[in-house]
């Protein structure tokens, strides 16, 4: 078994708190014609930086029913800036266009084999991986970005088309792992391509 989940697998289920005080369940978003859960966090540069890609490309999708969650699942004790506080406070700051959850055990963040921040993950209706990966190709400086796969992606499907590249590597910090050195990955996480 690979790590991360392959091209579709259906979505794990959840049930996480949000910044907003609530607890979500992956049913939660059964409304949406596309669910993008994306592992995130609060200090890495590579999700600062891509962060208004991001908003952009949520709220551009947004209209086609296409809903995006993003899952803080990095250890405290090695990042203490990743704590549910700071989750809270960085969506006071920034009004993200998405639900903000804590992976405080890390179970979500496993199931779905999230290799980095931000690594993305986009289902569809039935709930079925169609793309995995980065979200662009340069997310710690996107003024030198040249593709927004993600978006590509996201285009394809609701044109319903084959996914150009529906499969690419993430870029970024790699999720910090409890109990563990901050660039340990599971030996079982491996590039996707």
């Amino acid at each position: 078994m690979t790590f991360t989940l392959r091209l579709g697998e259906s979505a794990p289920d959840f049930a996480l708190q949000a910044t907003d005080g609530k607890t979500y369940r992956l049913a939660d978003f059964d409304d949406a014609n596309v669910l993008v859960v994306f592992f995130t966090c609060n200090h890495c540069p590579f999700v600062k930086g891509s962060d208004e890609v991001t908003r952009s490309t949520a709220q551009q999708f947004a209209p086609q029913g296409i809903r995006f969650v993003g899952i803080n699942a990095n250890s405290e004790t090695t990042h203490p800036d990743d704590d549910f506080a700071g989750m809270v406070k960085r969506m006071q700051e920034n009004n993200f266009p998405w639900i903000y959850l804590r992976d405080g055990d890390q179970a979500v963040a496993r199931a779905y084999g999230a290799l980095r921040t931000p690594h993305f993950y986009a289902f569809d209706k039935d709930r079925r991986l169609f793309y995995t990966g980065r979200g662009v190709d340069n997310p710690r400086d996107t003024s030198k970005m040249t593709v927004n796969d993600l978006a590509n992606a996201l285009e394809d499907q609701l044109a319903d088309r084959n996914v150009r590249t529906p499969l690419t590597n993430p870029i970024g910090c790699n999720v910090k792992w409890n109990g563990q050195e901050a660039h340990w990955m599971p030996a079982e996480a491996c590039d996707l391509v």
